[in-house]
């Protein structure tokens, strides 16, 4: 008999647990998602946050060549950079213009007006943190085609990305796009002229010159495969304080076509920059950023920044709009040490401060005034050095 008793007793049991548990699987089953989502936000509040910086035009002059002679004949320029790579590597991915092709020791190193510069200046982007140098410009085909092709090869050894000049066609039909933590950003670079050095005609895909209706079919045919868009145009007028009314109005033409960002170079001056309504958001153009090295004259030619923007994604909605904009004035000269030239950036308001400070190596308190003038210059043009912008989204 207590067999029996015992026998119906765990029969009892396993209905018991085998019940419980198909309760406890219904329940689960009827969790509504909205509390799932609760319980793990990063599944539906995800939003991220992402930063690029860029600098204005690179030169490089017959100067700038000789200050990296090494002894063996082979050329270095640790010294450019230096003092401003922090900087470049805030962002997640920093661009700049270098206006030299790198067309070999063969075809004679030289400055203006037909630049040819070391391969080491690739080296020296590299290692400042720089992630895409833009090629089209007005001196890429200072040496030819073939100067320009190898200009492109040298830069994607060092791992920098190009834009505005493709190897082929195939590459013309391939759009820069960088995925950023999954916010994808596409580059987009145009020039209003070579010089006058042709493009072969074999191989008309070679350069993005800066047409209005090519720029328009671009952004339309890229907006679909990005979260940011950044034109980089190559225009203006050199040395002049302010954009054109012409410049103003494709500026807003390509914001409202789907740009979101436009960095401008060229003029070898800082110009104005602009926040734009489009649709409710913010967005912003730089007419130009001025020259982050070289050896021109004046402070206005030597005057920079290092740009830095940040964007903002929201993965539930999946708008992604521009949220901060701030800049750091820059300075660029030329020193002497043991006798021999030397080229460097500088960060203006750190370096006055280093001098006041007694730790700056190479300027003085005689340069202070010099450094105060591009400071007071720079905010003049740009305005406050930090700007909030889209804060409706977040």
């Amino acid at each position: 008999m207590r067999t029996i008793i015992t026998r119906v007793s765990i029969v009892l049991t396993i209905l018991l647990i085998a019940a419980a548990l198909f309760y406890e699987q219904q329940q689960v089953q009827q969790i509504p998602q909205s509390v799932i989502a609760d319980e793990e936000p990063g599944l539906s509040d995800r939003k991220e946050t992402i930063t690029l910086t860029a600098a204005g035009d690179c030169l490089m002059h017959n100067t700038q060549i000789w200050s990296g002679l090494q002894e063996d004949g082979s050329y270095s320029f640790p010294t450019f950079f230096a003092d401003v790579e922090d900087l470049v590597k805030q962002g997640d991915y920093s661009s700049t213009n270098f206006e030299a092709p790198m067309a070999g020791p063969s075809a004679g190193y030289s400055g203006y007006p037909l630049f040819n510069s070391p391969d080491a200046a690739a080296k020296a982007f590299a290692d400042a943190g720089f992630d895409l140098i833009v090629t089209a410009n007005n001196h890429i085909l200072d040496k030819g085609f073939d100067g320009a092709v190898r200009t492109m090869q040298i830069l994607h050894k060092h791992g920098l990305d190009t834009a505005g000049t493709y190897l082929s066609a195939e590459d013309r039909q391939e759009f820069l796009i960088k995925d950023i933590r999954d916010v994808k950003v596409g580059y987009l670079a145009y020039s209003y002229s070579t010089n006058g050095m042709p493009v072969p005609t074999e191989h008309p895909y070679f350069f993005n010159f800066l047409d209005k209706d090519q720029i328009l079919a671009d952004i339309e045919a890229l907006r679909p495969q990005v979260d940011v868009i950044v034109l980089v145009l190559h225009w203006g007028v050199e040395y002049s304080p302010e954009p054109t009314e012409e410049q103003k109005n494709l500026a807003r033409q390509f914001l409202a076509a789907g740009a979101d960002i436009i960095l401008g170079s060229h003029p070898h001056v800082i110009q104005t920059m602009e926040v734009i309504k489009i649709d409710g958001k913010d967005k912003f153009v730089i007419y130009s950023m001025g020259n982050f090295i070289s050896h021109q004259r004046g402070l206005e030619r030597n005057s920079g920044i290092v740009l830095k923007l940040k964007l903002t994604k929201d993965f539930t909605s999946g708008n992604t709009v521009l949220t901060e904009i701030a800049y750091t004035p820059t300075y660029s000269h030329s020193y002497k040490d043991e006798g021999r030239e030397y080229f460097r950036v500088v960060p203006v308001e750190k370096t006055i401060k280093k001098i006041k400070e007694g730790k700056e190596p190479v300027l003085t308190s005689k340069d202070i005034p010099a450094l105060e003038a591009v400071l007071k210059s720079t905010q003049s043009q740009l305005g406050p050095s930090q700007q909030f912008l889209n804060q409706q989204y977040q």
